[in-house]
């Protein structure tokens, strides 16, 4: 199963950004799509859902999905158990925090901090944050994240996007 993973696209209607090209190219042969938070608006997860099906949680920033989106999620995914979050909190600790928060997760999907993430946490849990596809804040590229799953993690990238 291949897994676009995104967070933080931070899109609003009436407004020029969108979400890159490279983004609809992966969409294009996603079978799943994750977004971990601060889609904004609605429209966006509509529009996402005409890909593939999809799974998100509430960010920060989406005070119009209030009561659509849950804070946090856990699906099964091609045998492998997925947990997301938008706001993992502080750095310090957050490997013990996600493990504590999501016992049984291999895999947590975060956004938040807009850095992308990928790298084996406590007792093989696999932290994944797939920064920004729109908002740099200050890494050298946007990024967006790639899952293969087959009763494993068998595969697990951060994308990155030249601005």
């Amino acid at each position: 199963m291949r897994v676009l993973v995104l967070a933080d696209t931070h899109i609003r209607r009436g407004r020029a950004r969108r979400l890159p090209d490279a983004v609809y190219d992966e969409l294009a042969r996603a079978d799943v799509v994750l977004h971990a938070g601060d889609l904004v608006e609605g429209e966006l997860l509509d529009e996402l859902a005409g890909f593939a099906p999809v799974h998100a949680v509430l960010g920060n920033n989406d005070h119009d999905l209030v009561g659509r989106l849950p804070e946090t999620d856990v699906a099964v995914l091609a045998g492998v158990r997925v947990a997301m979050i938008h706001d993992s909190g502080a750095t310090a600790g957050r490997e013990r925090r996600m493990a504590r928060r999501f016992p049984g997760a291999q895999v947590v999907v975060y956004g938040h901090s807009h850095a992308p993430d990928n790298r084996m946490g406590l007792e093989g849990q696999l932290l994944f944050n797939p920064g920004s596809p729109t908002e740099r804040r200050g890494r050298p590229h946007h990024s967006y994240g790639v899952l293969e799953l087959d009763g494993e993690v068998t595969s697990s990238r951060i994308v990155a996007i030249d601005p």
